[in-house]
């Protein structure tokens, strides 16, 4: 048992699965971020032309 418990001590693999779940935070982040950038950009566009055609 002692053996099973110093193992898991010296494993890595929740460290490097903590890794991957920030990055896939952080990039998840940027794409929401990026999407109602765009998205407020677009409306922008679409408000003028159909004030235009008015």
């Amino acid at each position: 048992m002692l053996k099973l418990i110093g193992q898991f001590r010296r494993s890595r693999a929740g460290a490097t699965s903590v890794e991957c779940a920030a990055l896939a935070t952080c990039v998840g982040l940027a794409i929401v971020v990026a999407v109602s950038f765009v998205g407020a950009q677009v409306n922008t566009t679409y408000r003028s032309v159909s004030a235009s055609f008015r």
